[in-house]
């Protein structure tokens, strides 16, 4: 389960540093926008949440390329930077930050086996991709790559207070 002292964190310093984030998810399901939105006070900095769960939501929804889908596969580094641009712009808010991977217990490979996630935070002046491997059941890997994409917004917030 994630750390609600994480989720408050992130709320405290996205209200205190009076910035915006919008999500575009995909193997989350939604449920990075559940936990930016529970917490009271949230509608300060919280836009939307996008979930483009298939590649033709991906497309119709975000704009991302038929062709980038097509070359990099849904659950890429190039597709999440693209989501968590997107949704960035298309809110015009301070942050992106977009979730794709592949949540199991199917639908892995041995190239992008199960647990194989890539999340994306945009700003304005730069971009960070991380890729990461988890090995829990479906709703672990949900929750650790919320937990995983709350602590990159925390870090770039911390950043920024610097």
């Amino acid at each position: 389960m994630v750390d609600i002292k994480l989720v408050n964190k992130v709320s405290d310093e996205l209200k205190k540093q009076n910035r915006t984030v919008a999500t575009a998810e995909s193997c989350t399901g939604g449920l990075l926008a559940h936990m930016l939105t529970n917490v009271s006070g949230s509608s300060e900095y919280f836009d939307r949440g996008v979930i483009t769960y298939s590649n033709i939501a991906k497309n119709e929804l975000l704009g991302v390329s038929k062709e980038l889908l097509k070359k990099h596969g849904a659950v890429s580094k190039e597709v999440a930077a693209a989501m968590a641009q997107a949704v960035r712009q298309n809110a015009r808010v301070d942050y992106g930050l977009a979730t794709t991977g592949i949540a199991g217990p199917t639908g892995g490979t041995k190239d992008k086996p199960v647990g194989l996630v890539y999340i994306a935070l945009s700003a304005k002046d730069t971009i960070i991709i991380k890729r990461y491997l988890f090995s829990g059941n479906r709703f672990s890997n949900k929750e650790s790559t919320c937990a995983a994409a709350l602590e990159l917004l925390l870090e770039i917030l911390s950043q920024k207070k610097s």
